[in-house]
């Protein structure tokens, strides 16, 4: 007669196995992916839906364009969702990615207080409007951080026509010293800050220090109609072609970094620029405002 012990160890093992069946099957796409799009709040909406259509959960790495971009790099990540288009087609030209597939767009704004000290509002030319608060040397917040919102806002200064610098300061990132060196406008010691954040942090600071910041339309919503408080910015300049801000998707190559799980990969990126994850950018709310505008299926 089989004891009970044994007959108790023999259902341990078989829920055990099963236990680890379901684990080992359970797909997991590991994306990095901008700070800016996980602060919109479309992330929240995006990946469950996707995880109801084809069982793969997503996990989250957000950090600046430029850090999201390494992760690729580093085939520490197995696709990267960023926006800064010339440094995303170097990422495949170099391939370490398999190719660039557009996804969503919205723009850049600048904000300031409604004081607006450089008399810059409503300027049309954005370029001019960087250039005059260079010259009158207001509060400017920058991100700093090598992220893709820091890239245009380094090409902006870089059009207004003002002297440009080099320099590196160390940021933490995730409780991590890191280095970045990046063009600063000359002389801007006073009014220009620097801080090493991420998009929500950088509107608070701006917000606290009544200045002027560039930052993506989407994140923009959330912290001005979506947060409790709210900030007091406004949009003082919009519009201007050179503040688009278009989105892209890369799956890594899996020629450079064989561990990467590129079918899971390129069935999100169909999935994200097909009907259904085309349909959700599009109809994505803050309090009434549209934040991104879906690129391939309108």
């Amino acid at each position: 007669m089989v004891s009970r012990g044994i007959i108790l160890l023999g259902v341990f093992v078989f829920l055990l196995t099963l236990s680890t069946n379901s684990w080992s099957e359970e797909k997991v796409l590991t994306m990095s992916t901008t700070t800016s799009t996980q602060s919109s709040g479309l992330l929240d909406i995006l990946l469950p839906e996707f995880e109801k259509a084809s069982g793969i959960k997503v996990k989250v790495i957000a950090k600046g364009t430029g850090a999201a971009i390494r992760d690729g790099q580093d085939g520490n990540v197995d696709i990267i969702f960023v926006h800064a288009k010339g440094r995303e087609m170097a990422f495949v030209k170099d391939g370490f990615g398999t190719e660039r597939f557009p996804v969503m767009h919205n723009d850049f704004v600048l904000v300031g207080s409604a004081k607006d000290p450089a008399a810059i509002k409503d300027v049309a030319d954005i370029s001019a409007v960087f250039n005059t608060i260079a010259m009158k040397k207001a509060a400017f917040v920058s991100r700093g951080d090598d992220s893709g919102t820091h890239t245009k806002e380094q090409a902006l200064w870089a059009d207004s026509g003002i002297k440009m610098v080099k320099k590196m300061q160390t940021i933490m990132k995730k409780g991590k010293e890191t280095k970045v060196t990046s063009n600063h406008p000359a002389d801007s010691g006073d009014w220009y800050l620097s801080i090493g954040q991420g998009m929500g942090k950088v509107l608070t600071y701006a917000d606290e220090k009544q200045a002027y910041t560039l930052t993506d339309r989407g994140t923009y919503i959330k912290y001005k109609y979506g947060k409790t408080p709210a900030i007091e910015l406004d949009i003082l300049n919009e519009g201007d072609a050179k503040l688009a801000n278009p989105y892209g998707i890369i799956p890594v190559n899996p020629a450079k970094h064989p561990h990467v799980q590129h079918d899971m990969a390129m069935e999100f990126v169909q999935w994200i620029t097909g009907a259904q994850g085309q349909k959700l950018i599009g109809d994505y709310r803050l309090e009434g405002k549209q934040l991104f505008y879906p690129d391939v299926i309108k």
